[in-house]
């Protein structure tokens, strides 16, 4: 029976930019699907027509939302999850329902303390309104470019832009920006877990919406675990590592990591 693989996107992409990764993992024996974020029509154009749709879902609602879809697999999925859905891989590890899981510029967890002003750019168009925390928010594409596509041309940065940016719903921003004032913030992850499985931090050396500070403050969080944590460091990529024309370095690292790791 073939391992199940569950993709997990972050803000801003559609759950389709997955395709080539979908197209690999399945020639290599997986069985490799991207569902999508709760209220997130199947298409880009459809995302982008009914952006009310995918408004004021939570951290919580995506964790059980995904929760459900391992549910139904029967049995631990791995999990690899860019930005927003490489926090959200994370949690649902700790809670013991996945194999492992491959985290790639992952969203800060609750305790990360840094906060890069890159960052901070990155989301000031969802933080410049309090009502965007219950409200879907688009980004322009010069705004995708600095978010993204900041160690790519101009010109492949504007070709995703099109193909594969939607709507973001404001409130997971909201809810991890607050997370280390809050005693039981949904970004919250069981990083002292020693049960788990494995765990794979992928950086960018060059990302500005999830800077390598960011993700070795993170690598930090999980030192009271005796289980599997690695971080792997790609230094000339950006936040775009999983969907631009550098995408096949990252995933067959990925792959090899898995492969490392009996799964």
């Amino acid at each position: 029976m073939s391992t199940p693989v569950l993709l997990i996107h972050g803000l801003w992409l559609h759950a389709t930019s997955w395709a080539p990764w979908l197209t690999l993992l399945r020639e290599s024996g997986y069985d490799a699907e991207a569902p999508g974020w709760p209220g997130i029509p199947d298409s880009v154009e459809e995302a982008r027509a009914h952006p009310e749709a995918i408004a004021d879902h939570g951290i919580d609602d995506v964790v059980a939302h995904y929760a459900k879809i391992i549910e139904g697999l029967g049995r631990k999925p791995i999990l690899i999850g860019h930005s927003f859905g490489g926090m959200i891989a994370q949690k649902l590890l700790g809670q013991d329902l996945a194999a492992a899981a491959v985290a790639i510029d992952a969203a800060q967890i609750k305790g990360v303390l840094p906060l890069p002003l890159s960052s901070l750019r990155v989301t000031f168009p969802v933080f410049k309104n309090p009502a965007n925390r219950h409200r879907a928010v688009s980004l322009t594409a010069e705004q995708f470019r600095y978010a993204f596509g900041n160690a790519i041309s101009p010109e492949e940065s504007d070709r995703l832009f099109e193909r594969w940016a939607i709507p973001a719903p404001g409130k997971p921003l909201f809810e991890a920006a607050a997370s280390n004032f809050d005693p039981h913030s949904p970004a919250k992850v069981d990083t002292a877990n020693e049960h788990r499985g494995p765990l794979l931090l992928i950086t960018g050396g060059r990302d500005h919406t999830v800077p390598e500070s960011v993700t070795r403050a993170t690598l930090k969080q999980y030192r009271h675990s005796e289980a599997v944590t690695d971080l792997l460091e790609f230094k000339d990529k950006a936040h775009s590592l999983t969907i631009d024309s550098g995408w096949r370095e990252v995933a067959d690292a990925s792959l090899g990591w898995l492969r490392k790791q009996s799964l």
